[in-house]
């Protein structure tokens, strides 16, 4: 079975404010089989957070179905509550859990807390889809300063 592995994150300018989030995904090795950044608008960090979630597991959708996944975040709210540890209390967050949830087969995923210092690709995308946020565009791949190995 596959192996593949999700970095994710999300942030707020102004909390709430003008937000994005930024995911991709690695095999094995550690080469990047593909990115995505998504400029959300005016919302909270965890809005960003979960939304960065989201588009990970659809990536890994895209691309193997069936693979086992890790998932690599710095945010310790999303890791805890799609983890089952913490309750999920707010209505925004129970909706992006549930849609998150129904994505991939919860039993091939595994939520791993990073720190923030670790978690620098997807932080470099979250903020490429804020600059693209602020600017009332959308984000360009092209010109993105994280590319899948070629």
């Amino acid at each position: 079975m596959t192996t593949l592995i999700i970095e994710a994150d999300g942030g707020s300018r102004g909390n709430p404010g003008t937000a994005g989030s930024g995911a991709l995904v690695r095999d094995a090795q550690g080469r990047i089989l593909a990115t995505q950044a998504t400029p959300i608008g005016k919302a909270s960090n965890n809005v960003a957070e979960y939304t960065g979630l989201i588009d990970g597991l659809n990536l890994v959708r895209q691309i193997d179905p069936e693979a086992t996944v890790e998932v690599r975040m710095d945010s310790k709210l999303v890791v805890e509550q799609m983890s089952g540890r913490w309750k999920i209390k707010h209505p925004d967050m129970q909706r992006l859990a549930q849609e998150a949830s129904q994505i991939l087969p919860l039993m091939n995923v595994t939520f791993t807390w990073i720190p923030r210092a670790k978690n620098g690709d997807a932080d470099a995308l979250s903020n490429e889809a804020m600059d693209a946020a602020a600017a009332g565009t959308s984000w360009d791949p092209a010109a993105s300063r994280i590319q899948p190995t070629r």
